[in-house]
């Protein structure tokens, strides 16, 4: 693990909030020399610490109007079955993020999809057609006061 010092988290920090900064405006974000800001940047992104950049979405913009999250109980507990998942969770683009968790309940999920309409298809015949699939419970998001997730 590499070892982070406080202008590393203040770099982390703004790229979080803004990825699109130029190095001269972070590098005075942070208190560093241009030349120097760059290369804790790419140091940053040689080690791994930084994996990417990402544009986020306006979700209403893309036609994205139902939000859900999905628990997913497997009926059974071999890793073909968890294996079999999730290539199809990776398969499906209304899947945003397939996480494996502990509980009772093997995966969750957060899926994107236009409306009602089509989170039914969704859940219905591409999700409950699944035969590892024993259970699911749907959790469909009112709002979100806090989404840090870029």
């Amino acid at each position: 693990m590499l070892e982070l010092d406080a202008i590393d988290r203040k770099i982390l920090r703004e790229l979080s909030a803004d990825g699109r900064l130029s190095n001269l405006a972070l590098a005075e974000r942070v208190g560093l020399s241009p030349s120097a800001c760059l290369r804790r940047t790419a140091a940053l992104e040689k080690s791994g610490v930084i994996s990417g950049y990402r544009a986020v979405l306006s979700a209403d913009k893309i036609g994205i109007g139902f939000t859900a999250y999905i628990t997913v109980g497997l009926n059974q507990h071999a890793k073909p079955a968890q294996e079999a998942f999730e290539r199809a969770m990776e398969a499906a683009p209304q899947v945003r993020e397939c996480h494996n968790i502990t509980g009772p309940v093997e995966y969750l999920l957060r899926v994107e999809v236009a409306d009602l309409i089509a989170y039914k298809h969704f859940h219905t015949e591409i999700l409950g057609a699944l035969p590892q699939v024993r259970t699911l419970t749907s959790y469909v998001v009112m709002g979100s006061p806090k989404d840090e997730r870029a």
